[in-house]
C-alpha cells in the first residue's frame, strides 16, 4: 500500500484538486468550490462543501463514496439538474446553468421510451436538436453498430435484455456528440456476468469516441476497472477526501495485485 499512498499528495496536484478556488481553463469540466444546501421548515442539510475538482478531456473519472456523501447532488449539478449554492461548474469554459446537449446522460433505470423502437429511442435527441434526415438516420446508425445492435433496431425495450437496453441508453446520449458523458450507476440493475461485459463495451465505447466521462458508481471494484483517476468522497456535509490515481494498465483484471492494492486503499478512505 505505500506504493500507492506515498503519491498522494502530489497525486492531489496533478489532479487539479484542491480546497481552495479552481482556476483550470484547460479542463473540460470544472468543479470550483461547489457548495449545496436543501432549506426546509424542519431542517437545513448541507449536502455538499465546497467540492472540487477537474477532469481533463477525454479522461474517465469515477465518483464513489458512501451514501450521503452527495454523489447523486453533484451529478444533478454537473447535469444542470441542480443549481449550486455556492461555487461554480463550468464545462468547456462555459458556466453550467441548466440542462443541455452538451451533456449526455445514462441512468440505472434506462429510461427508454416502451412505445419507441431502439432505433427511434437513439433518434429522440437528434429530433429535439433539430436535425434533418438522412444525417439522423446515419448518425443513429452509426450509433448501434457502436454498441453492437444493429440488428435490433426494430426492437422494442420489452424484447430487450437490460444489457442491451443500457447500450441502447449509451447510444441515445451520445448520438446528440456530447462534450461529455456523465453516468450515474447505470450498471446498477444488471447481473455482476452482465456489468463486467458491460464494463468491457463501455471502455471500448470510451476509447473509440475519445469522450470524456463521468461515471458515479459505488462499485469500488467498478471505479478501479474504468476510471483513470477516482474521486472519493465523505458525508456530513459531502466533499472531497481523496482523489486516486489509478495507475494500472488496461485491461485490468481483478487477480492483480495492484488492482486489489487499489481497491483496498478506495475501501479505507470510504471508511474514514
Amino acid at each position: 500500500m505505500a506504493g500507492i499512498n506515498q503519491n498522494s499528495d502530489s497525486q492531489l496536484e496533478a489532479s487539479g484538486y484542491q480546497h481552495s478556488h479552481v482556476d483550470d481553463t484547460t479542463a473540460k469540466v470544472v468543479v470550483d468550490t461547489v457548495s449545496k444546501v436543501f432549506e426546509s421548515e424542519r431542517q437545513t442539510v448541507r449536502a455538499l462543501d465546497e467540492v472540487s475538482f477537474t477532469v481533463s478531456d477525454g479522461e474517465f473519472v469515477c465518483l464513489v463514496g458512501p451514501s450521503g456523501c452527495g454523489k447523486t447532488t453533484l451529478f444533478r449539478a454537473i447535469a444542470g439538474l441542480e443549481t449550486p449554492t455556492d461555487g461554480e461548474i463550468r464545462l468547456a469554459g462555459n458556466t453550467v446553468e441548466g440542462p443541455g446537449t452538451d451533456r449526455g446522460m445514462v441512468f440505472q433505470e434506462y429510461g427508454l421510451f416502451p412505445w419507441r423502437t431502439v432505433e427511434e429511442n437513439v433518434t429522440f435527441g437528434l429530433e429535439e436538436q433539430g436535425v434533418v434526415e438522412p444525417n439522423r438516420s446515419r448518425r443513429v446508425d452509426e450509433m448501434l453498430e457502436l454498441v453492437g445492435l444493429t440488428q435490433f433496431k426494430n426492437a422494442y425495450p420489452k424484447e430487450l435484455s437490460g444489457g442491451m437496453k443500457q447500450r441502447v441508453g449509451i447510444a441515445r446520449a451520445l448520438a446528440v456528440d456530447p462534450e461529455i458523458l456523465l453516468a450515474d450507476e447505470p450498471f446498477g440493475s444488471v447481473d455482476a456476468q452482465t456489468r463486467e461485459m458491460l464494463h468491457d463495451e463501455l471502455l471500448s465505447i470510451w476509447t473509440t469516441t475519445e469522450k470524456t466521462v463521468l461515471f458515479v458508481t459505488h462499485d469500488v471494484e467498478e471505479a478501479v476497472t474504468l476510471a483513470d483517476r477516482v474521486v472519493v468522497m465523505a458525508p456530513s456535509p459531502g466533499r472531497v477526501n481523496e482523489i486516486v490515481n489509478i495507475d494500472v494498465d488496461r485491461p485490468r483484471q481483478r487477480t492483480d495485485p495492484a488492482f486489489g492494492e487499489y481497491v483496498e486503499q478506495i475501501r479505507a478512505l470510504i471508511g474514514e
